[in-house]
């Protein structure tokens, strides 16, 4: 029996000037049009791998035109006809062979990456979960798979581990990419690493690997790996207590004091004891306001587009 998850789906309204990207075309918020919003309620059931059988009721809307605050437009490829996620689990946890694969309503496989909205509603973000906090196996999305399902991360053949247990939520933003190609002068002209952007969400619960979470953006840290551009969003879930006190970094110094400082040494030090050097961070190494955050999102939001329609090489990644 596969354990599968359920995010379920509503609609609400977005302000004026808002958009919301589904899966695979472009859809966007009409001045005030009601559109879709991914809900972050969970239930876990146990049943097959079929998705058939599994019932909930969805509304739909399809509007145009509008952009999202100010970072630009946003992107997206063609919308899923199915409100609800699920996830399912084949093979064994630590193992070579585990798999975290999602499915929309009617069954069919989708892509966490390409296929769950980048935007939920009134300027939230759908948040795919990767790694649960106090944990340490490296998991991720495999880009180079079909479908893209959750993995847990190899070296020479052998299952990877963080050296201790990371103490956030953490994970990727669906529809966004750093390309390899392009290089960012105010970041020491690093050139992106070929994967989503990530995310390190500093709410008080510990998610569940493959859940999708609403979460507000709060500032983003520009992590430089061995020369890549590897940017992490500071985000909190709008679920969490403490949500309604967060909008911006200097909110996170007052209400989670230290929290910046310790995901940047993290991240600046978990490499240490496997005998690599320490990572280092651009923007003076410092987390960036929430403004910078989302030019940053929505600059990877519209790299990620021009991946998926192959106006640029993909190289092995899978756009499917």
């Amino acid at each position: 029996m596969a354990a599968v998850r359920v995010i379920v789906a509503s609609v609400a309204h977005l302000p004026h000037g808002y958009a919301m990207p589904t899966a695979r075309g472009m859809l966007l918020s009409k001045q005030g049009a009601p559109l879709h919003m991914v809900a972050s309620g969970l239930l876990k059931l146990r049943r097959s791998s079929s998705a058939t059988g599994l019932h909930s009721s969805r509304r739909q809307q399809q509007v145009q035109g509008g952009k999202f605050g100010s970072g630009g437009y946003i992107h997206s490829c063609r919308a899923l006809q199915a409100q609800e996620y699920t996830t399912k689990e084949d093979g064994e946890t630590q193992t070579l062979d585990y798999r975290v694969f999602f499915l929309d309503k009617s069954g069919k496989t989708i892509s966490p990456w390409h296929d769950i909205p980048l935007h939920s509603d009134d300027g939230l973000l759908n948040f795919v979960v990767e790694i649960p906090k106090e944990t340490s196996a490296k998991m991720e999305v495999a880009t180079e798979e079909p479908n893209t399902p959750i993995k847990q991360d190899t070296k020479k053949g052998k299952l990877r581990y963080y050296p201790y247990n990371i103490n956030w939520n953490y994970g990727l933003l669906p529809q966004t990419w750093e390309d390899p190609s392009h290089s960012n002068p105010e970041v020491e002209n690093s050139f992106g690493d070929n994967d989503p952007v990530d995310v390190v969400e500093i709410g008080e619960r510990q998610a569940e690997i493959g859940e999708v979470l609403k979460v507000k953006p709060l500032g983003v840290l520009a992590m430089i790996d061995e020369g890549e551009l590897d940017w992490k969003v500071v985000a909190i879930s709008i679920t969490d207590p403490k949500a309604h006190l967060v909008n911006d970094v200097h909110d996170v110094e007052k209400h989670f004091p230290g929290t910046l400082t310790a995901i940047r040494d993290w991240f600046r030090d978990y490499k240490i004891p496997d005998g690599k050097p320490a990572n280092k961070f651009g923007l003076g190494d410092k987390a960036a306001d929430k403004e910078y955050a989302l030019k940053v999102i929505a600059e990877t939001n519209e790299a990620w587009a021009k991946l998926v329609k192959r106006s640029v090489p993909a190289g092995e990644l899978s756009l499917v």
